[in-house]
């Protein structure tokens, strides 16, 4: 990771760690480098890019912000306004953008924002472009091996325009719809949009699609994205579900690029249970390529020996969807994803997407003629307890020779029945310490042994 750029782009509290002056900086130097890439080719075109945004206040100051800085570099910014970040994610691959920018600050409070930068393929911006960026930011420019004192502005009819997109975002939703392989007549569905970007799309799909749809959280007022909604506040979907009668419920988080469900009893299904629902779906009609499902490693013990009883393959990564994605590409898997309900499907799209792996948990439930209860009775999940420690200085703390200690000690303890995982948060100042054991005393307990010395070395703020 770099210094600005985390597993998931720039991220941090408005205009405190993520400012304006940020935003334009980032923007003036995506429209330049890019605009300078295709006159190398001999296209004296401008450089096409393609913005959209979640319902965060803040959001309208970095899009209109973003787009000042591209157009001075001299290329044209294209807005889809508020949309989800897997509509530009496709959008900047479909229709031959030469990157893409989404701002937002996923399931984070309504305060915090992020820029995340996509290339032409619709994947996460490679390491090298993002070092060049962030070069940049701290005063630093070299490029195609020459020094720069500063980028220079675009002239006369060189300097960009912005162009109104918001047909990039029908086009998206035309493809989720167009992806539907049964039609969901006579089926009652809850649909939890964070007050993100899901609001204007989600419900779209599935009454397109026949379902019945009751939609909670898709009222946004620029303050209430994520506030006791979507994916990390589920608890009212699972309330919808079971006052209702309802058949499925799906919620999003802010940008809606990952998704968990609730089944028909009104219990949460976590990405872990739907790589194996879909991972399951895929190898009985032997579709599952590689025999393989990549996850992470918070995924549960519980999956894993799930798996191991269908003869399904899987493998491990680091956190972060971005990881899982270039496992998945470098090996030739088709589904992965973590247990926060990142869920990438290779064959459809090449970041996670909330809607689509909604679309394909309805998928297999009509095939199988299920009910999700049903499709992921055979996984055990092990009791777990993640406890968030904010600290000063993540790599320290992990690296500290009594935090290491005490985490084989706990690993030890547990043996084969359970284990153990501290590890820094990739878009926040945390340290992560995750148990699974046979029972969640035993998870509090070990966890709670960790956290004691973090807080005795004086790492906890």
């Amino acid at each position: 990771m770099g210094k600005y750029f985390g597993t998931d782009g720039f991220r941090g509290e408005a205009n405190k760690t993520l400012t304006a002056e940020h935003a334009y900086k980032v923007g003036r130097f995506l429209g330049y480098y890019y605009g300078e890439l295709r006159r190398r080719r001999g296209d004296d075109t401008p450089a096409r890019i393609v913005i959209g945004k979640d319902t965060r206040r803040s959001s309208y100051m970095f899009e209109y912000v973003l787009a000042a800085g591209l157009c001075a570099s001299g290329a044209d910014a294209y807005t889809m306004h508020v949309t989800t970040t897997p509509s530009v994610a496709y959008i900047a691959r479909v229709d031959d953008f030469d990157c893409g920018i989404m701002i937002s600050a996923s399931h984070n409070p309504f305060y915090d924002n992020g820029i995340k930068l996509i290339n032409n393929n619709g994947e996460k911006m490679d390491e090298e472009t993002i070092s060049l960026v962030e070069d940049y930011l701290d005063g630093k420019l070299e490029l195609f091996g020459e020094k720069m004192e500063d980028l220079p502005y675009a002239m006369r009819e060189k300097i960009g325009k912005t162009v109104d997109y918001a047909s990039g975002r029908n086009r998206y939703i035309g493809y989720l719809i167009s992806i539907g392989m049964y039609s969901f007549k006579g089926m009652h569905v809850g649909l939890d949009c964070a007050n993100g970007s899901a609001w204007n799309i989600a419900k779209c799909v599935f009454e397109a699609l026949g379902a019945k749809v009751t939609v909670i959280n898709a009222d946004p007022n620029g303050f209430n994205v994520n506030e006791n909604a979507g994916s990390t506040h589920i608890e009212g979907l699972c309330r919808l579900v079971k006052e209702k009668g309802l058949d499925v419920g799906f919620a999003y988080d802010g940008d809606a690029d990952r998704c968990l469900c609730v089944d028909e009893n009104g219990n949460v299904v976590d990405g872990d249970k739907i790589l194996y629902v879909y991972g399951k779906y895929m190898k009985d009609r032997g579709k599952l390529v590689t025999n393989t499902v990549v996850t992470t490693v918070m995924s549960n013990l519980g999956l894993y020996k799930a798996f191991d009883e269908e003869g399904i393959g899987y493998a491990k990564t680091a956190v972060g969807d971005k990881y899982v994605y270039e496992y998945m590409q470098q090996h030739g898997c088709r589904i992965g994803g973590e247990q926060s309900g990142h869920i990438i499907f290779s064959k459809y799209a090449t970041t996670g997407d909330g809607i689509l792996t909604s679309l394909k948990i309805m998928e297999v439930m009509m095939a199988k003629k299920m009910t999700l209860s049903q499709l992921t009775a055979p996984v055990h999940i092990y009791p777990q307890v993640i406890v968030n420690v904010r600290v000063s200085d993540k790599a320290a703390a992990q690296s500290d020779p009594d935090v290491r200690a005490a985490a084989e000690s706990a690993e030890r303890e547990l043996g084969g029945n359970g284990r153990i995982l501290v590890r820094g948060s990739g878009t926040e100042p945390l340290v992560r310490v995750m148990v699974e054991a046979e029972s969640k005393a035993a998870c509090e307990r070990v966890a709670g042994g960790v956290v004691r010395v973090l807080q005795d070395k004086g790492y906890a703020v």
